[in-house]
């Protein structure tokens, strides 16, 4: 889905982050909201809707921020790649 903001488009997209560590879930709202869910591997996910990229940096600067390391970041809803090889 796609709408104009401000005269640009922006594509809000969901993404799941992975940070070592445990966050308690009252952190969520200074992650915009985003759930957060503890794994038994002992790393917290963050999962939810980001507007832009400059919102997720905004994201990933809060992580940052409070010393937390970035295990991994995954867009979900990515589209699926083109495949530009035809049958022969």
């Amino acid at each position: 889905m796609t709408e104009t903001t401000r005269g640009r488009s922006s594509d809000s997209s969901r993404y799941e982050i992975r940070i070592a560590g445990r966050l308690a879930p009252r952190w969520a709202a200074w992650f915009d909201g985003m759930t957060l869910t503890t794994a038994g591997d002992g790393t917290t996910v963050l999962a939810g809707p980001v507007t832009d990229q400059a919102a997720l940096h905004g994201v990933l600067a809060r992580i940052r921020d409070l010393g937390l390391p970035l295990v991994s970041v995954t867009r979900l809803d990515a589209d699926p790649p083109h495949c530009s090889s035809r049958p022969r």
